[in-house]
């Protein structure tokens, strides 16, 4: 049996989602668990296949804001998934706030100054909310 994380990432920037991927995949050989990654990049999507789609279960959520559509990541339905499975990473703090007053315990802020910093930061808060992270009988997966 292998351990599996299945993590949803809501963000519509390439840059920052090409930085997002390469600390998770440094981070993944460090881990126990696999990660099974689903990206969405517009609330559209988020509505049709997060809010709309109860079979699939997130053990972690990266939640920026705004999506290039104008609308807004935080459509999320936070309640089902969990708010102590959702790390907050909009570049704008008063984003961040909204989701803290939704449950949403951890941080980081995007800076697009400097995506390298950001990358490193939540590889950290990342890893740190493995850690607390119990395996279930949802993420242990057999390999034939």
């Amino acid at each position: 049996m292998i351990l599996h994380k299945t993590i949803l990432i809501l963000e519509d920037d390439l840059r920052t989602l090409s930085k997002i991927l390469d600390r998770l995949s440094v981070l993944e050989d460090d881990q126990p668990y696999q990660f099974s990654m689903v990206i969405l990049t517009n609330y559209l999507q988020v509505m049709e296949y997060v809010n709309n789609n109860s079979k699939i279960n997130y053990d972690m959520v990266l939640l920026d804001r705004d999506c290039k559509l104008g609308g807004s990541f935080h459509v999320v339905d936070l309640e089902r998934i969990g708010p102590e499975k959702v790390i907050a990473i909009s570049s704008v703090p008063k984003y961040n706030e909204e989701a803290k007053k939704r449950g949403v315990r951890r941080r980081v802020e995007k800076d697009y100054r400097n995506l390298d910093a950001f990358a490193d930061a939540l590889a950290i808060e990342v890893r740190n909310m493995l850690k607390e992270l119990k395996p279930t009988e949802s993420n242990l997966h057999r390999i034939t």
